[in-house]
């Protein structure tokens, strides 16, 4: 049940026909944790704060730098130097008291990533290296976890939605992240967000969309990105879509596995 507070904070989502009350008790419910409280965690938190789930986790390791308050908007400069998952909790309890707030000060690896993603309904990936993106795919497929999983460069992004432990439309098994990239680049080919510089914009657009992709993968309404790569380029701002489709020489649902 909701009280008359929350019924006021929320109202604007009650009254949406894909939402209502019922969508609402949903995002309540839910449990999500993300990866990463930088760029595209940011705005991701915020929004998923803003609309009301009842539990996030931060998985983070990294503090706060003056140069993170360029795009990582959740932070204030008054928590330089502090960790990232201490400041982004304190900010989603001063937007919204009603979410819980779990912090996992640490790094996600291959060895802890099942562990971390077990005790959530959904898992949102917002880290800045393929080595993450592989150990939060892999972990995701083995636990049965949808992935929301997003990558930016310095004008440019890409946004998709992992379901492979599931079957597709046509009873054949939804793709991985594997089947989208079957090789991470090899090291010192892809620069840093350091080294190549970031539009801080972009990561607002891109945080924010990932909450709203995660929001409508909780409530259920419209279709979502699972087997569509969205990519952004905001030197031409065109957004364009591409189907992927499961790859049978995939190591986690391919023939051989």
């Amino acid at each position: 049940m909701f009280s008359a507070e929350e019924l006021e904070r929320y109202a604007r989502h009650i009254v949406l026909r894909e939402v209502g009350g019922p969508g609402q008790q949903k995002l309540k419910a839910a449990r999500v944790l993300v990866i990463g409280a930088g760029g595209l965690g940011a705005p991701l938190l915020l929004y998923l704060a803003a609309a009301g789930v009842g539990t996030i986790g931060i998985v983070d390791d990294d503090g706060v730098a003056l140069s993170n308050l360029q795009r990582q908007v959740i932070h204030r400069t008054e928590d330089v130097d502090i960790l990232k998952t201490e400041s982004a909790a304190n900010a989603i309890r001063r937007l919204n008291p009603h979410v819980e707030v779990v912090s996992h000060i640490t790094r996600l690896t291959a060895a802890n990533a099942r562990d971390l993603v077990r005790g959530y309904d959904i898992v949102a990936d917002g880290s800045d290296n393929f080595a993450t993106r592989y150990a939060v795919s892999d972990a995701c497929f083995h636990e049965g976890k949808p992935l929301v999983t997003a990558a930016v460069g310095t004008f440019d992004a890409t946004l998709t939605t992992l379901r492979p432990h599931e079957n597709d439309g046509e009873g054949r098994p939804n793709p991985t992240y594997s089947c989208l990239f079957p090789d991470a680049p090899p090291p010192g080919t892809v620069p840093s967000c350091q080294e190549a510089g970031i539009l801080g914009a972009l990561t607002g657009i891109v945080g924010s969309m990932m909450a709203l992709e995660v929001i409508r993968e909780i409530v259920g309404f419209g279709e979502g990105l699972v087997g569509r790569l969205l990519m952004i380029d905001t030197r031409a701002m065109r957004f364009e879509t591409v189907r992927y489709r499961w790859d049978p020489e995939n190591p986690l649902n391919g023939q051989d596995a």
